[in-house]
C-alpha cells in the first residue's frame, strides 16, 4: 500500500489520464445539460450485456433496475411485497392471482398487460433456477384479461413468492410480450421497459458509457421505498454510468467533483478519500458479499470430483480474502455456503475451505484422479476491483498443488459472454473462473444458481447433479425454518462433497459519493431512484 502522501501525489499525477478517459465519452455525459440534474457514477463494470435475464452479471442486473420493474419484490425484512401487482393466492395453495396496479405504462406508451406479464415470466422461468422448479410444477399461466394473471400449480410452491421478488440474481423484469417472446437462449435487441429510467439507446457505448433518463410517465407507488420494494421516487433527470477501470483515477474524480458516485472502492485507497471533506465513504449493506470459484464441470478435468476435490484442497479463504481486502474488518472466513450470518447458514463439512489449504492433500486426490497434466484455463477479468486478485492467488496455489494452469487476463465484460459458452477449452472454453455474490442472492437453495445441478439448464458451469435437484426439492416442500434448515444442512454437505462450487469466503466492500448526493437507498442493489443531488 502507497503511503497516504504518495499515493495522493500519485493521484494527481493521474488526472490526466481522468481526463483522457473522459475525453473518449459522448457529449454531456459527465455534466448536467442546461437546467437538468445529472449523476455520474462508475460502477463496479462496464455494461455491455443488455438482457438481463440471460445472465447473472450484476452490472446487468443493475441496468435491469433501472429500466423494468417486477410484479413483487422483498423489501428489507425479505418479506415480499406489491410492485407492479398485488396478489391473492387459493386456500389449497394452487392458485396465485395477480392483479396489475393502475398507471403502468411501457416507456413506448403502450399499456402494461397480463400478456406482457406471462410473456416475461415464462421466458425467465427458462433461465433462472428458482424459477425453473416453479415451472416443473406449473399446470398453466395466463392472463384472464388485460390486468389480471393466474398462476395455476399441479402441487403447492411454498416459496412462490419469495422466488418472484428476488432482488438477484435473475430477476424476473417484466417487457414487452414482443421482446419477452425472444427465445431465452438468445439475447433481446430492444430495451424497452416500464421502469423509473428510459435507456437512452444513442448515447450507450458498450464497456464505457451508458446513460438513463427519467421516466416521464412512471407512477411510483405509495409506500415508502425499502430494498426493491416501495415508491421508486426518481428526484433526477439523468443517470450516467462511466467507466474507469483505474481505481486511483476514479477516487481521484470523485475528489474533484468529476463523478458523483464510486460504487466500489478498493480497501488499500480508502486513506486518500478519507481525507476529502467532500466525500462520504460508507457499506451498503451489512450483509456483504461472497467470492466464489466456479469449476466447469462439463469438461475434463474439472468433470471428474476428484479433481475438483483437489482444487478445493489447493485454496485457502485466508490468503485470498487477505489478498482481496487487506484488511480483516472488511472479510471473515466462512465455509457456509448459504452465508454465514443467514438463517440457513451452517458450515458442515467445510474446514476443508476454512481450515487453510492443504497442497499434499490436493496432490493425493490428483494422482488418484489420474490427471495428466492439461492446463486448466483460468479466465482472469483485470478491471473490477473485486475481482483482479483471485485468479491470481488461485493460479499460484493450484500450481503448488500439482495442477497446469493457463491463466488467461481478460476485462470483466469478455468474462461474463465467454462463460456462457459450453465449447471445450480447445475451442474457445473454459476451465474455471471466479465471481461474487450478494450474501441475499445465495441465501437459500432456491435463490442460489450455483446449487443447481440441472446440466445444461444449469448455471454456467453446469453441474448434472441428480442428488442436489432431489434435495432442492425436499427443501420446497419442507414444512417450518427447523425442517428447512435441515435439508440445507444436507445441501451444505452434498455441495462440500461434490464441489459444485468452491465457497471462499465473505467480505464487504465500501461505495464513496460526494456528499451532494442525499437520500440513497441502503440496499444490496444499487438503485438510483429517491436519491437526490444538491448543489455545490
Amino acid at each position: 500500500m502507497l503511503p497516504l502522501r504518495s499515493a495522493l501525489k500519485h493521484s494527481r499525477g493521474l488526472a490526466a489520464a481522468f481526463a483522457a478517459t473522459t475525453a473518449l465519452l459522448a457529449p454531456g455525459s459527465l455534466a448536467a445539460q442546461d437546467g437538468e440534474t445529472t449523476i455520474t457514477a462508475v460502477m463496479h463494470s462496464g455494461l455491455r450485456v443488455l438482457d438481463p435475464v440471460i445472465t447473472t452479471a450484476h452490472i446487468t442486473r443493475n441496468h435491469g433496475y433501472m429500466i423494468y420493474d417486477v410484479l413483487t419484490a422483498v423489501d428489507e425484512n425479505f418479506e415480499p411485497q406489491p410492485q407492479m401487482a398485488s396478489w391473492e393466492v387459493s386456500e389449497d395453495g394452487l392458485t396465485y392471482t395477480f392483479t396489475l396496479r393502475d398507471g403502468l405504462v411501457f416507456h413506448d406508451g403502450a399499456p402494461v398487460t397480463g400478456e406482457d406479464v406471462v410473456a416475461s415470466l415464462k421466458r425467465w422461468g427458462k433461465r433462472d433456477g428458482g424459477g425453473q422448479l416453479i415451472f416443473d410444477v406449473t399446470e398453466s399461466l395466463e392472463a384472464s384479461d388485460e390486468k389480471t394473471v393466474v398462476w395455476t400449480l399441479t402441487e403447492p410452491f411454498g416459496p412462490l413468492l419469495s422466488v418472484i421478488s428476488k432482488q438477484s440474481a435473475v430477476p424476473p423484469f417484466i417487457m414487452p410480450k414482443r421482446v419477452a417472446e425472444t427465445s431465452a437462449d438468445e439475447t433481446i435487441t430492444e430495451y424497452i421497459g416500464s421502469g423509473p429510467f428510459v435507456f437512452n439507446q444513442d448515447e450507450y457505448e458498450p464497456g464505457v458509457n451508458v446513460t438513463y433518463e427519467k421516466f416521464d410517465d412512471y407512477v411510483p407507488r405509495d409506500e415508502e421505498a425499502s430494498w426493491m420494494a416501495g415508491g421508486k421516487v426518481v428526484n433526477v433527470d439523468r443517470v450516467v454510468w462511466t467507466t474507469m477501470p483505474d481505481a486511483l483515477t476514479a477516487i481521484n474524480a470523485l475528489s474533484a467533483g468529476e463523478i458523483d458516485y464510486l460504487e466500489q472502492v478498493q480497501i488499500d485507497l480508502l486513506p486518500i478519500l478519507d481525507a476529502s471533506p467532500e466525500v462520504t465513504v460508507e457499506t451498503r449493506d451489512d450483509l456483504g458479499y461472497v467470492t466464489i470459484g466456479r469449476p466447469n464441470h462439463l469438461h475434463p478435468p474439472f468433470d471428474n470430483k476428484l479433481v475438483r476435490q483437489a482444487a478445493m484442497a489447493a485454496l485457502d479463504q485466508e490468503s485470498m480474502l487477505q489478498t482481496m481486502q487487506g484488511d480483516p474488518a472488511y472479510y471473515n472466513v466462512c465455509g457456509a455456503i448459504f452465508g454465514c450470518s443467514t438463517p440457513l447458514g451452517d458450515e458442515a463439512d467445510a474446514e476443508i475451505v476454512t481450515g487453510g489449504a492443504d497442497p499434499e492433500k490436493a496432490k493425493a486426490l490428483l494422482e488418484e484422479a489420474g490427471y495428466d497434466g492439461t492446463p486448466i484455463v483460468l479466465m482472469a477479468p483485470t478491471d473490477v476491483i473485486s475481482l483482479i486478485n483471485q485468479p491470481v492467488v488461485a493460479a499460484q496455489a493450484l500450481r503448488e498443488a500439482g495442477f497446469e494452469v493457463d491463466m488467461q487476463s481478460m476485462d470483466w465484460q469478455s468474462v461474463v459472454q465467454r462463460r456462457a459458452q459450453q465449447s471445450p477449452v480447445s475451442e474457445g472454453g473454459w476451465n474455471m473462473f471466479f465471481t461474487n455474490w450478494m450474501v441475499p442472492e445465495i441465501s437459500d437453495p432456491l435463490t442460489n444458481v450455483m446449487v443447481s445441478g440441472r446440466g445444461d439448464e444449469a448455471w454456467f458451469g453446469w453441474p448434472d447433479d441428480p442428488e442436489v435437484e432431489e434435495l432442492r426439492a425436499k427443501f420446497m416442500k419442507a414444512e417450518g425454518p427447523e425442517a428447512q434448515k435441515e435439508v440445507a444442512v444436507e445441501i451444505q454437505k452434498h455441495v462440500m462433497d461434490n464441489v459444485n462450487y468452491i465457497m471462499m469466503g465473505e467480505y464487504l466492500i465500501p461505495q464513496a459519493r460526494r456528499n451532494t448526493i442525499q437520500n440513497m437507498l441502503p440496499s444490496p442493489v444499487p438503485v438510483f431512484w429517491n436519491m437526490t443531488k444538491e448543489a455545490e
